[in-house]
């Protein structure tokens, strides 16, 4: 059964992206080469980060971790599982700042770890991510985008393309000069271009989309 790797060449995607789409490449001569992401390198729990990715959704990254650290404070461990979750009921999550809605999924994430239903970090590693997005996501809480995020950022999988992603979307818009952004489905198949490495072709994508952005905020209206 073969392992994946944390992680790819970055170079050599770029070299693949830059030779197989030209409009894809001019835009990346102009943000410059990305390197690897950090993520790929530090220690990663992959019960603990579901959690967590609970807990953020929907909230400012500074409100989401004030409850976190309310809920770390009230369990006393920074490790969040179904050993640590336990020792907090439904009612002290709430005095945290946790919704009803996230702590249900909070149980049903303990209760399938309990339950070995959560691959480990070695199991992720042999199968493909496809199969680690149907492992995930019957967890209440937990949709295809947030596994797709930890595919890209923390497991580093190299093919990987969040094709619901506003941003990437924005990002496919300004490559391709549309007047509309594209659907997913237009998206997954001008996306086949960019294979095996569409994880990088998407770090582009989120990167343009700001770009043009910051581009746009920069510009005198009398220039507009």
């Amino acid at each position: 059964m073969p392992r994946h790797a944390r992680g790819f060449d970055v170079e050599q995607a770029y070299e693949h992206l830059r030779k197989r789409d030209r409009r894809l490449a001019t835009w990346m001569k102009r943000v410059g080469p990305l390197e690897a992401q950090p993520g790929w390198r530090k220690p990663f729990d992959p019960v603990d980060a579901l959690a967590r990715a609970i807990l953020f959704q929907q909230l400012s990254g500074k409100a989401a971790s004030t409850i976190v650290g309310r809920v770390e404070t009230a369990i006393g461990s920074k490790r969040l599982h179904a050993d640590t979750l336990s020792r907090i009921d439904d009612t002290a999550l709430r005095a945290c700042g946790v919704s009803g809605n996230k702590a249900l999924a909070l149980r049903d994430l303990a209760r399938r770890e309990a339950a070995g239903e959560i691959p480990t970090l070695r199991q992720m590693s042999t199968l493909h991510h496809d199969e680690i997005v149907a492992a995930l996501t019957p967890i209440r809480g937990i949709g295809r985008w947030t596994v797709e995020m930890m595919l890209m950022f923390r497991l580093g999988r190299p093919d990987v393309l969040p094709v619901d992603d506003l941003g990437v979307r924005k990002g496919a818009q300004r490559v391709d000069g549309l007047e509309a952004m594209p659907t997913a489905k237009e998206l997954l198949a001008r996306g086949e271009k960019w294979g095996p490495y569409r994880t990088y072709a998407g770090l582009y994508l989120w990167r343009i989309a700001d770009f043009t952005a910051e581009v746009k905020r920069a510009t005198p209206r009398s220039q507009e």
